[in-house]
C-alpha cells in the first residue's frame, strides 16, 4: 500500500485529475500537460493541506473547544503549536472510490461519531472533468438523531506556471477580511477590503505580499491567477461558498510556489462564532460545489 492509498484518474477534454484514497485528496490537476495546482507525488503523503477536504470544519477552532445546543465539546488539538483544532477530521481517512466513468469518480466516507464530534455523517465527494474544467460536488448527510454543526472547506494550491507566485497576477472580489492575532491566527474582528493592501478586485502582481487571510464574499467565489501573458487558472465556487482563505504559503514545503485558494462555507472558528455555520438536522443533506479551470 502506498502512503496515500489507491489512486483514481479521470480525463476529458485535455484535463487530467488524480484523486487519492487518503482524504479523497486532489493530488494532481493538469490541462494539456500544464499543472493547474501544486500537488504531490504518486504514493506520497499530502503535506501542507495540499488538495485536501476540510470536514466538518475548515481552518481553526480555538483550543478545540466549542458549545453547541447548550453542550460543550473538546476536539483533539491537531495544531499543537497554536493549541487549535485545525481543518476537520477527514483529511487522513480512507475514502472508498467508485469510478463511475473515465471522466468521473465518486469518493465516499461514513464519518462515525467520535470524541468532540458525536455525530455521524455520510460524506460524498464527486470529481468530474469536462470541457469547462474540474467540478467538485461535496455532500454531507446527517445520519444522527440530533442536529449537527457543519462547515466545509477545500485546500488546493493554484499555480499559473510561474516559479514563484510573486510574479503572478491575482484577482478576486471580497467584501471584508478577517483580522487575526499573529500568534494563534484566530479571529479578532473584520474590516472592509476596498482600498486596503488586501484589495485584489483589480488584478495585480502578488509581489512580496504575504497573506494568510479569510475573506468574506458578496457573490460566488471567482479567483484568477495568471502569468504576464494571461495564461493561468481560475477557481470558482457556488453561492454556499461565502468565504475564501488566501494563503501565500511562505514556508516549506510550498515556499510560495503556489497560492492556497480555499473556498469555505464558513470562516475560521465558526463553531464558536456561529457565523455561516450550517446546522444539519437529523436526516438533512447539505451540498456545495466548486471547481478549477485553465485560462489562456
Amino acid at each position: 500500500m502506498s502512503l496515500s492509498g489507491e489512486e483514481f484518474t479521470i480525463e476529458s477534454h485535455g484535463y487530467r485529475a488524480v484523486i487519492t484514497e487518503a482524504g479523497a485528496t486532489l493530488r494532481l490537476l493538469q490541462h494539456a500537460g500544464r499543472d493547474l495546482i501544486v500537488g504531490h507525488g504518486a504514493g506520497e503523503m499530502a503535506t501542507a493541506g495540499r488538495g485536501q477536504h476540510l470536514i466538518p470544519w475548515p481552518n481553526r477552532i480555538r483550543d478545540g473547544r466549542y458549545t453547541f445546543a447548550g453542550r460543550s465539546y473538546q476536539l483533539p488539538i491537531s495544531e499543537p503549536a497554536r493549541t487549535n483544532a485545525s481543518h476537520g477530521l477527514t483529511r487522513w481517512a480512507a475514502w472508498v472510490g467508485v469510478q463511475e466513468s473515465s471522466d468521473c469518480v465518486r469518493m465516499l466516507y461514513p464519518m462515525m461519531a467520535q470524541p468532540g464530534y458525536p455525530w455521524a455523517l455520510d460524506l460524498a465527494v464527486s470529481y468530474q472533468v469536462d470541457e469547462d474544467g474540474l467540478a467538485v460536488v461535496v455532500q454531507a448527510h446527517n445520519v444522527s438523531d440530533t442536529p449537527a454543526p457543519f462547515a466545509y472547506g477545500a485546500h488546493p494550491y493554484l499555480t499559473a506556471g510561474t516559479e514563484l507566485i510573486d510574479d503572478a497576477w491575482l484577482c478576486f472580489a471580497a467584501r471584508e477580511e478577517q483580522l487575526v492575532d499573529p500568534e494563534r491566527m484566530l479571529p479578532t474582528g473584520t474590516r472592509p477590503v476596498a482600498g486596503t493592501e488586501a484589495d485584489f478586485a483589480t488584478a495585480r502582481r502578488i509581489g512580496d505580499q504575504r497573506l494568510d487571510t479569510a475573506f468574506g464574499l458578496d457573490s460566488p467565489a471567482r479567483v484568477t491567477l495568471r502569468d504576464d501573458s494571461g495564461v493561468g487558472v481560475e477557481l470558482w465556487g457556488d453561492a454556499s461558498m461565502g468565504w475564501l482563505q488566501i494563503y501565500t504559503a511562505d514556508s516549506p514545503p510550498i515556499q510560495r510556489s503556489g497560492l492556497a485558494v480555499e473556498p469555505m462555507t464558513a470562516p475560521p472558528d465558526a463553531f464558536n462564532s456561529g457565523t455561516d455555520l450550517v446546522v444539519l438536522q437529523p436526516g438533512q443533506r447539505h451540498a456545495c460545489q466548486w471547481g478549477i479551470r485553465a485560462l489562456g
